[in-house]
């Protein structure tokens, strides 16, 4: 009888190093063709037909939702009037594991004629296809897992990832980033958490310390408020107002002062970090994300606005990802 599982795991070694090898195998052109997407002034056509062409569909979808304006159509019905949906300022995408299928080799010649250009992505670099292409990318593997080596299923799931390398390189060079995703995805949970405010998931509870708060207050402070951090203000021995924060201490600050000091009769000043990232109230969150993002940080002091230095409040980084 056969063992499913243990048949499935080796299903996947089998795909797996197959894979590996498609990866080894990827060159210069592979840089060439996301350059020509990425340049591309009318947007990018994902031809394909049958299994492959589901993938194409993939493709096209995932490249239209990460800033390069793509859209699939089917091989079989470009020749009967969808080629209008086509521009000569478009790319095209043609994927073909065989690289020999009728319905694509035959939009190759008007899409020629519009001056479009030609990108393949297929299995067998000596194909028709791939010799009338401006540019190929190779997706062969040398089997299907499919015991009848028939059935579309290692090479579909390397065009798949091919189409997603060149969807994240191409997100690089665009430097797109959570709030772009936002925009392009309003219907969706993600896309409703980014398009929040500040102001709706803050909290209004703000740790704060002075520079001569002791240690062991300074760790009271931030354990009653869970936020695994707390400004740091100035003390001006006339009043005891929070009125000119300068600096902050995290989680990772204590840590470390931990480590550095034997003897941790020390004050907020010796351990805080001076400067602090902060947002306005009235932004989105997808934009307090972004932030957090580019400096490796989980928590971001929020103001009433731009103008102002005054923390009404603290965004943090779980505050976002609780929020649905």
């Amino acid at each position: 009888m056969i063992d499913s599982a243990e048949r499935a795991r080796h299903i996947f070694q089998q795909e797996l190093s197959e894979l590996s090898k498609v990866a080894e195998h990827i060159d210069e052109h592979f840089a060439l063709v996301v350059d020509a997407l990425y340049s591309c002034k009318g947007k990018v056509v994902v031809m394909g037909i049958g299994k492959t062409g589901l993938i194409g569909r993939k493709i096209a979808s995932s490249f239209a939702s990460t800033g390069t304006p793509a859209i699939f159509v089917n091989a079989a019905e470009a020749v009967h009037g969808d080629l209008g949906m086509v521009s000569s300022d478009d790319v095209v995408l043609l994927v073909s594991n065989s690289g020999a299928t009728n319905e694509i080799l035959a939009v190759i010649d008007p899409l020629h004629q519009m001056g479009c250009r030609l990108i393949a992505m297929t299995g067998d670099l000596q194909s028709p296809l791939a010799n009338r292409c401006d540019l190929v990318l190779s997706v062969h593997v040398d089997k299907e897992v499919c015991p009848l080596g028939l059935a579309p299923t290692t090479s579909t799931t390397a065009t798949l990832m091919m189409g997603d390398a060149l969807m994240v390189s191409l997100m690089e060079k665009r430097h797109f980033r959570a709030e772009n995703f936002a925009v392009y995805h309003p219907g969706g949970a993600l896309g409703r958490k980014l398009l929040g405010r500040v102001e709706n998931h803050m909290t209004s509870s703000v740790p704060r310390v002075f520079t001569d708060t002791t240690f062991r207050d300074l760790v009271r402070e931030m354990t009653a408020h869970h936020l695994g951090m707390t400004m740091v203000y100035e003390h001006n021995t006339d009043s005891d107002q929070f009125d000119h924060c300068i600096g902050i201490i995290t989680d990772g600050d204590l840590r470390r002062a931990i480590q550095k000091y034997d003897d941790l009769h020390i004050t907020a000043q010796d351990i805080m970090t001076v400067g602090y990232k902060r947002i306005a109230k009235g932004a989105l969150l997808s934009e307090a994300l972004a932030i957090m993002d580019r400096y490796n940080i989980t928590t971001l002091a929020v103001t009433e606005s731009n103008a102002t230095d005054a923390i009404i409040g603290i965004i943090s980084i779980h505050h976002i990802i609780d929020f649905a």
